[in-house]
């Protein structure tokens, strides 16, 4: 899961927006640094990912994509499955528009960013300043995410053509979609999942 997903689903158990944001910006036992609440938001948003690796549909969806694109499925993945989320908002999200939700975690992280992490200050000003969110409904968008991810990181250089995949694919992954975020959002909201 993205950015977009991450704040919804920590927007459905009211976990702190901040964890759930910052925590690829963290390494280690967040507990020492953090306090609890931050700390349960990071270790929130690591436990989404880790059960997100392991299903089934997000195996699936990583064969659809050419063997030899296959190394970086998994970080497009996470691209594509906000663009599902970003257009399907309406049947999943849990106030108005995603502009309106992308308005509201302005209001919720900004007053407090300055203490946490430069790199993740400036992930989220680019965020709001791009209208990330509300973009990821575009697939050009997703293709220019891919493509600036691919270039930030010479490693990643695969990226910027997984969207050949993505759109050779795009109703089978949109399918995959349907099933695996329902999954995801009532394992986040049973009360096993949460810390």
């Amino acid at each position: 899961m993205n950015i977009l997903a991450h704040l919804h689903l920590a927007s459905l158990v009211s976990s702190s927006l901040i964890g759930n944001t910052v925590a690829d910006f963290v390494k280690g036992d967040p507990y020492i640094t953090y306090a609890n609440d931050i700390a349960d938001g990071i270790m929130l948003h690591r436990k989404i990912d880790n059960m997100t690796d392991s299903l089934l549909e997000v195996k699936q969806a990583k064969l659809l994509f050419r063997q030899t694109h296959r190394r970086v499925a998994s970080i497009a993945l996470d691209i594509v499955w906000d663009h599902f989320l970003s257009k399907q908002w309406l049947t999943f999200g849990i106030m108005g528009t995603v502009r309106e939700f992308n308005q509201y975690t302005k209001q919720q992280i900004q007053p407090f960013i300055t203490q946490y992490p430069i790199d993740y200050q400036n992930f989220m000003q680019a965020m709001w300043q791009g209208e990330w969110l509300e973009n990821y409904a575009s697939i050009d968008f997703i293709e220019k995410v891919l493509s600036g991810m691919a270039k930030r990181r010479p490693k990643l250089f695969l990226l910027k053509e997984n969207i050949i995949d993505i759109q050779q694919n795009y109703s089978e992954l949109k399918a995959l979609f349907a099933i695996l975020y329902p999954k995801i959002s009532t394992a986040v909201v049973s009360s096993k999942f949460i810390l």
